[in-house]
């Protein structure tokens, strides 16, 4: 992983600056993600971590420079490639956003289902990624009724089903306890090791010094790549 333009890389940022309302939170980002890297991004509340990640995953556009996704241009690309591009990649938000009202299995299932898989498959998917998250006793448990942990893992479980080349994770540990916390982390660690892409924003230092990954820090409107066992 490296700061230098790389056109093998799976992310790449070249002069980048996004934000809001015309205000830049983020300016100069030259940053370069190799395929199959384990990344954090850290920086204090407000520095722009969600901002960053939110132009990552391809919901807002640079407001300048060139960010390439797959190798392709995002600024150049139409909607239908767009759509292409998320269907690799997979998002865990801070908030959950899963269906209450629905049961473990159905959160996990709607991906595959506006696909258009057939039932029988999407069922031993489901089923097989729950055993790994250690949820396959609370299948048919509305989320409604379920803790924090077990929310944050029906999440994770629903932005892997696609097996994306890319997983999001924003303050993914943000609302447990550390036990939980490394509970998570270690199914990321295991998604990294099959070949997934990692990028997980937080605030938690004490993940980021047990977990020794890079670290892009944002700070003052800028991003910096720290590698692994180097101090910010």
């Amino acid at each position: 992983m490296t700061e230098t333009t790389n056109t093998q890389a799976i992310i790449d940022m070249q002069n980048v600056a996004v934000g809001y309302d015309g205000t830049d939170v983020l300016s100069n980002v030259q940053l370069s993600l190799d395929n199959g890297s384990f990344t954090f991004i850290t920086g204090r509340s407000g520095s722009g971590k969600t901002t960053l990640l939110s132009m990552l995953y391809l919901v807002k556009r640079p407001s300048k420079g060139i960010l390439k996704v797959f190798g392709q241009n995002i600024n150049f690309s139409n909607r239908d490639t767009l759509a292409e591009m998320r269907q690799r990649i997979g998002v865990v938000f801070q908030d959950f956003r899963l269906l209450e009202n629905m049961s473990v299995y159905d959160n996990i299932a709607l991906p595959l289902r506006v696909r258009g898989m057939n039932e029988k498959e999407i069922y031993r998917r489901v089923v097989e990624l729950l055993q790994w998250v250690e949820l396959h006793k609370s299948i048919y448990k509305k989320c409604s009724t379920l803790s924090g942990g077990e929310k944050q893992r029906v999440a994770i479980a629903r932005a892997v089903i696609n097996r994306p080349d890319i997983l999001f994770a924003d303050e993914p540990t943000g609302s447990v306890d550390s036990e939980i916390a490394n509970k998570l982390m270690r199914l990321f660690v295991e998604l990294n090791k099959v070949g997934t892409t990692i990028i997980i924003a937080t605030h938690n230092e004490q993940l980021t010094s047990t977990y020794n990954y890079p670290r892009i820090h944002l700070h003052d409107g800028s991003a910096k790549l720290y590698p692994a066992l180097q101090h910010i």
